[in-house]
């Protein structure tokens, strides 16, 4: 059930101008459309107001109002997410972290940092390498999304395949319970054996438990180097049989990227060039990167990973000489996305499954886009079985609640969990995706699921109608 949706009323808006400010209300038409949509499909829903607090004590007090007033609230970072997760689909309020976006603490004696939920991805990385220490997960839009968001998705990147996601890095979270009650999940430790793991259940929740307003993340040391590798294969699907390979035989990038050939072709055309030549018998790439302290060893395992992929039917390896190649490289794969959705691929699935199904899945892909009269390309984190599928279909710009889209959805999501895999990798579940939960969850598992939601938030103000209907 959601939310009875109570009008917003003058005095509530007084109140919340009380809270936070005059300036940070918005309820301008023209305003309110910034905070519509997100970089889910093409799907936009207006909020009624928008509100912008500063710290926790003000966002408590804007969700005691609301949940007295039965008013639905939808937290909101940096507005790059694939799954609806911020998209006010019940209108009411919509809180924007953007303003919680200081860096509290680099803690280097204890290898930890203190930020608040609205520092984008990229800055945070980038302060404590200054220090010489390393925060792994880097989604593709690190350059703008918020650590917040991350947390909500449980975002991943790929450094994952090394170096683990969002959820491994998370030691304490401070939050806003829909009551306006603060808390502490955990403690700043490296071990916790103390009652429920509050702090691992709320990483990937998606804003439905509460909102986020502190977080402390542990730290590694940085890598001193790097070493990257471009490599075509003339087939998609020994591409993906290479990924198996290469953990087979004993490596672990910290990296290992497949990009098929259309996408690459795509994105190349709206960057206006590309690092490498695309050939015609080429299908895929598989970009590569390994890392560490020793760059004699790093040079021999690019080396020995080289040779291994002659077996797969790969063509000439393109090794990145300079910071600059690498940059290029990096740039292609980050902005596959926006470029392919710009082409009409505006319907994105993030798959998993286990990374020697990979090529399975890619044939189960494009079967079915011929069944159902789609196309789709595909590319992402290829070393933990993650594939990004997007899809363009004639007259089709959404999934949600589209009669043939959801058809044929089922149909992949069924295959994925046939081949052991789930129906999202790092995208988390949102709006778009909870209408095939019941393909990897039965009754009883969504029952204890829609619990946890019912102890947290008994009135359902928040992020109502997200991962589930309850």
């Amino acid at each position: 059930m959601n939310p009875v949706k109570e009008k917003i009323s003058q005095e509530d808006i007084g109140q919340f101008r009380k809270i936070v400010g005059d300036e940070h209300v918005i309820a301008d038409g023209e305003t309110l459309e910034n905070y519509s949509r997100d970089e889910t499909e093409m799907l936009h829903y207006l909020p009624d107001l928008v509100l912008r607090p500063g710290n926790a004590n003000e966002i408590s007090e804007i969700l005691k109002i609301c949940n007295r007033r039965l008013i639905p609230v939808t937290p909101r970072g940096a507005g790059t997410g694939l799954s609806g997760g911020a998209l006010p689909q019940l209108g009411g309020v919509v809180i924007s972290t953007e303003r919680l976006n200081s860096i509290i603490n680099i803690d280097e004696r204890n290898l930890q940092a203190i930020t608040e939920p609205g520092v984008i991805t990229e800055v945070l990385q980038d302060a404590v390498k200054a220090k010489g220490l390393f925060y792994p997960p880097d989604p593709s839009s690190r350059g703008s999304c918020f650590i917040g968001g991350n947390i909500a998705e449980n975002s991943g990147g790929p450094k994952a395949v090394k170096y683990g996601v969002v959820r491994d890095y998370v030691i304490n979270l401070e939050m806003v319970l829909p009551s306006g009650e603060i808390i502490w999940t955990g403690a700043n430790v490296l071990k916790n054996s103390t009652g429920y793991n509050l702090t691992q259940l709320v990483v990937g929740s998606e804003g439905t438990l509460g909102i986020v307003t502190r977080i402390v993340l542990k730290l590694i040391p940085l890598p001193k180097y790097d070493l990257l590798m471009l490599v075509p294969f003339r087939s998609l699907e020994k591409a993906g049989e290479a990924v198996s390979a290469i953990f087979r035989a004993g490596f672990t990038p910290s990296a290992l990227e497949l990009v098929e050939i259309d996408a690459l072709k795509i994105v190349s055309e709206m960057l206006g060039s590309s690092p490498v030549p695309i050939a015609d018998d080429t299908e895929a790439h598989l970009i590569i990167e390994v890392d560490g302290n020793h760059p004699d060893t790093l040079m021999s395992e690019m080396e020995s990973i080289s040779e291994l992929l002659t077996a797969y039917d790969c063509g000439e390896v393109y090794f990145a000489d300079d910071a600059r190649q690498k940059a290029e490289l990096w740039k292609l794969r980050r902005r596959v996305a926006e470029a392919v959705k710009l082409k009409g691929y505006t319907i994105e699935e993030d798959t998993v499954v286990p990374r020697a199904e990979l090529p399975t899945l890619i044939r189960g892909v494009k079967k079915l886009g011929r069944e159902y009269d789609f196309h789709a390309v595909c590319y992402g984190h290829a070393g933990d079985g993650n594939l990004h599928i997007r899809i363009r279909k004639e007259g089709t710009l959404n999934s949600l609640e589209d009669p043939a889209m959801v058809k044929c959805l089922r149909a992949l999501f069924e295959l994925v969990y046939s081949l052991g895999g789930t129906i999202s990798g790092e995208h988390g579940i949102g709006l778009v995706q909870k209408e095939y939960m019941n393909i990897v969850f039965n009754n009883n598992q969504l029952e204890i699921m829609r619990g946890i939601k019912k102890v947290f938030d008994p009135n359902n103000i928040l992020n109502a109608g997200k991962i589930f209907d309850t």
